[in-house]
């Protein structure tokens, strides 16, 4: 039998793939700070505008003597603003934490973001740990920058509807307090604003990391559904573990002012150690709605702008 020889040169061989390299794969995951920036601030003001009863409630059952010593909630505190001022009190100082908001969220991504373009593996992915650190530094750099002047001004506003009424805005806020107080006035509360803001964004962008990550894992479909309920539920772990320190701020953003040791004694005697998470019940409203809107935004608007 002859033996025919076939040559390598006439056997058509599959092309090899080119290899993609770990940082080649990692580059593809990484969000420009740029579209962390744009999209943290659409997340952010859609967010604000949506959930603002929440907040307005809140912070209304955060300040002292509200509802006559009666332990508010949130049906009774908006149905007493309605029926005294009308509907649209009920979005007093909404205008400042929308601009806020979005400058906040533009912020807190944009960090997030970067410490973790530091801190993930090859494959772009977080640790727990490293997580839980990014979003508690996050936290601080929010707070600092945008947090505590918009919460200070939207505090006072609400707190000043109440009765006093001397501001027409907050614009109008800002430029009093700066003009009777000096600029420092604005950064009243600073300390427990950025020990809450700590606390909030390291839980909360930490557990959503956990939940996202998980997810991928167990190959669970990435979709607007689960990115919401990733985002509702780290709102909910968020809001238990970080309400104290919220109220705390709150009392000493309020129109009179107040050093924490003042605001935690103040609690204290007015509603005890409950009183400590009032408005959770307000809070947990809106943080839920809120992690599921600004994380689905925000996932959304990078779908959209990060190049493939």
């Amino acid at each position: 039998m002859a033996t025919v020889a076939i040559s390598k040169a006439e056997i058509a061989l599959p092309a090899s793939p080119v290899p993609i390299t770990s940082q080649q794969s990692r580059k593809k995951q990484l969000v420009s700070p740029g579209l962390s920036l744009f999209a943290g601030a659409v997340a952010g003001g859609t967010e604000a505008a949506i959930t603002y009863p929440f907040e307005f409630s809140k912070t209304r059952a955060q300040l002292p003597d509200v509802a006559g010593g009666r332990k508010p909630n949130i049906v009774s505190i908006l149905a007493k603003v309605v029926r005294e001022d009308g509907p649209r009190a009920i979005y007093t100082g909404c205008s400042t934490l929308i601009i806020g908001t979005a400058f906040k969220a533009s912020v807190r991504f944009l960090t997030f973001d970067s410490i973790k373009n530091l801190l993930a593996n090859d494959q772009g992915q977080l640790s727990p740990m490293r997580g839980v650190a990014a979003g508690m530094a996050a936290g601080c750099v929010e707070s600092i920058v945008a947090v505590t002047p918009t919460e200070r001004i939207k505090t006072i506003l609400i707190d000043d509807a109440r009765g006093q009424r001397r501001f027409r805005g907050g614009l109008h806020a800002a430029r009093t307090l700066v003009q009777e107080r000096g600029f420092s006035a604005l950064y009243r509360g600073l300390l427990s604003t950025t020990a809450k803001q700590s606390v909030t964004s390291a839980v909360r962008m930490g557990t959503y990391n956990v939940l996202k990550e998980t997810g991928k894992r167990y190959d669970l479909r990435q979709n607007s559904a689960t990115t919401f309920a990733n985002g509702a539920v780290a709102g909910i772990v968020s809001v238990y573990a970080s309400q104290p320190l919220d109220t705390i701020k709150t009392r000493a953003q309020s129109a009179s002012g107040s050093s924490i040791a003042e605001a935690v004694t103040g609690i204290m005697k007015d509603r005890g150690v409950t009183g400590f998470w009032s408005g959770s019940t307000m809070r947990l409203g809106r943080l839920v709605l809120s992690g599921g809107i600004v994380f689905s935004v925000y996932e959304a608007v990078v779908g959209v702008f990060k190049p493939q």
